[in-house]
Parts: structure tokens; C-alpha cells; sequence
């Protein structure tokens, strides 16, 4: 089973993002981080690396319901969401897939929230692929 859904587009790396933070505002998703681990590993190990950024991508309102539902559930938050440039030269963008990442939680609740966010994330996934398409 895949813990991911992503998809491969082609355009400029910082479009891509703007892209990818736009279409998840538009499922409800703000931003709480943005980790540049390109430049994170240069500046703290010296190390080359390719464009890579994490995104924690959170819901509010289905944030609040898991945590009332499972009050632990905060070690699973927020849904990551990386936009990296592959050796092709395009850019992947994949989002954590929540229904797998939250398997271990016996909680029909959150089953269900998993689900719906799930739901969401795709629906980004699916956006990107529509918009990059040229």
C-alpha cells in the first residue's frame, strides 16, 4: 500500500509551490511550515542537494475534530506535502496519504476524518496535474 499520492509536472520549481499552496487554500489547508531542506542541509552539513521543500499542510476544522477525537493524533500533523525537482528536470509533488499514515489509530472518528482529508489531498494532487498540463 502506497503512504503517498503524487503526481510529476513540468514548470518552474517556485511556481510549482505557489501552485501547490493555492490549490490546497482552496481545500481548506494553510501552511504551519515550509522546511527548505535543500538549503537546510547546505547550511548545516555543507552538502549539495536538489530542490526539495517540505510543506506541513494543516485543516483547521479537521484538525480540531481529530484532536478532540484522539488526543494524541497531533503526532501524526500536520499532512506533509513535498514538492521536489527530479534528475528529468520536472518536479514531483506528493502529499501524504492520511488513511495509511493513521492505520494505527483504532478510532472510527478518525477513520472517517482520514478520509475526508484523504479526499482533499487528491483532489490538490489531481488540480496540479490539470494545471501543468500544457
Amino acid at each position: 500500500m502506497e503512504y503517498y499520492m503524487n503526481t510529476k509536472v513540468n514548470g518552474d520549481f517556485d511556481e510549482v509551490i505557489e501552485r501547490v499552496k493555492l490549490e490546497l487554500a482552496q481545500e481548506g489547508f494553510g501552511v504551519l511550515s515550509d522546511i527548505d531542506v535543500e538549503s537546510t542541509l547546505q547550511q548545516k552539513l555543507g552538502v549539495d542537494f536538489r530542490k526539495y521543500r517540505i510543506l506541513g499542510a494543516c485543516n483547521p476544522s479537521f484538525s480540531h475534530k481529530a484532536l478532540q477525537a484522539e488526543d494524541k493524533i497531533g503526532t501524526l500533523l500536520p499532512c506533509n506535502v513535498i514538492v521536489q525537482e527530479l534528475e528529468s528536470g520536472s518536479i514531483e509533488v506528493a502529499a501524504v496519504d492520511p488513511k495509511t499514515s493513521m492505520q494505527g489509530v483504532s478510532n472510527t472518528a478518525i477513520e472517517t476524518i482520514a478520509g475526508e482529508i484523504n479526499d482533499r489531498l487528491q483532489t490538490v494532487i489531481d488540480r496540479l496535474k490539470v494545471a501543468f498540463d500544457h
